[in-house]
């Protein structure tokens, strides 16, 4: 019995927390004490109370004696509750797991495709500790970005699975350059840039059962608010708080990335390959009719890319008009004069 009065009473305090803090985003201006008293029917006391836990949870809110309570600012998060204030998808993150630090959201997404989470479940933490790129790389996961990982149920064949990263670039690109008004390009075949310098990194890693594929994770991490980068990347990586000047509202940009990743995603299932696609991707290449540098193995070879096909393939022709298309993961693409 004790228990149970107990666990009601913090229901009840997380409650009136949530109305008092829906209350003020109401208002524009101050609201009186007495006036939450009165419309929520509790006290004073109880009303310093939550508004003392609110800002120890980031918000902003000023008090001022015969004026009350006013909300100037919310913190920078992108829980559960902030992300679906911007979503509108039928299925992608109905289910949300959420964790202020973790060690991969890949990782953890996984783990929860091997227990039979349901497809399009979203993981996402501010922070990893041991965040992973491509190649067997480290990705450095500071706080103030975007760090989040899809898990995907496609019932498609293996040989499909890499073009599901080149959707994601594609609904990445087009959600930075709508939201924050940046121009976007895509780097063949993920990498999202702007002015020459790389946002976004995305890896997919898939559990495949001989053809088929059991699950897919897209795992993504977006340079979001972060100012400073460490001496061995810093000219070739940027965020877009830097490029924009602007602090970044993280949980509407995922939620956003989220709303537009559904619409292509499953644009890539009618078909199973980027033919719908295909144009409006090669618009955001950004060598697309420029000369690249082909590094394989040991060799370089300058050939001039041309645009991706249907099944995501770089295709590139050479001074004799010969054109090849190249496969994602078998050579590295760079620019002539550096990383784009």
């Amino acid at each position: 019995m004790f228990l149970s009065i107990v666990l009601s009473g913090i229901q009840r305090e997380m409650s009136m927390k949530e109305e008092i803090l829906e209350l003020l985003k109401a208002h524009s201006d101050y609201v009186s004490g007495q006036d939450i008293c009165e419309q929520l029917g509790v006290s004073r006391t109880a009303i310093w109370k939550n508004i003392n836990a609110l800002k120890n949870e980031g918000y902003h809110i000023d008090s001022v004696n015969n004026r009350g309570y006013k909300l100037l600012s919310e913190p920078d998060v992108i829980e559960e509750k902030r992300i679906r204030e911007y979503l509108n998808t039928r299925w992608i993150a109905k289910n949300i797991w959420y964790q202020t630090e973790m060690d991969s959201t890949n990782t953890q997404a996984k783990k929860l495709g091997e227990d039979g989470a349901s497809n399009g479940t979203l993981v996402i933490t501010e922070r990893q500790t041991a965040g992973k790129g491509r190649r067997g790389k480290s990705w450095v996961s500071p706080m103030g970005n975007c760090y989040f990982s899809i898990l995907l149920r496609p019932e498609i064949s293996v040989d499909r699975a890499s073009m599901i990263t080149l959707v994601s670039a594609l609904a990445l690109a087009k959600t930075i350059k709508e939201t924050e008004d940046l121009d976007t390009m895509i780097k063949w075949p993920n990498d999202v840039i702007a002015n020459g310098k790389k946002l976004c990194g995305i890896l997919t890693e898939s559990s495949t059962d001989l053809e088929y594929i059991n699950y897919a994770v897209v795992g993504i991490g977006i340079n979001t608010n972060q100012v400073d980068f460490p001496e061995e990347i810093k000219d070739m990586a940027s965020s877009i708080r830097r490029e924009t000047g602007k602090e970044i509202n993280r949980a509407k940009l995922l939620g956003t990335f989220l709303n537009v990743f559904e619409v292509y995603y499953e644009k890539f299932l009618e078909t199973e390959d980027l033919s719908i696609l295909l144009e409006e991707y090669n618009c955001f290449l950004v060598n697309c009719g420029k000369e690249v540098k082909i590094i394989e193995k040991e060799q370089e070879r300058i050939l001039t890319a041309i645009g991706i096909d249907s099944q995501g393939r770089l295709i590139v022709e050479d001074k004799n008009g010969q054109r090849e298309k190249i496969i994602s993961g078998e050579v590295s693409v760079r620019g002539l004069y550096g990383y784009v």
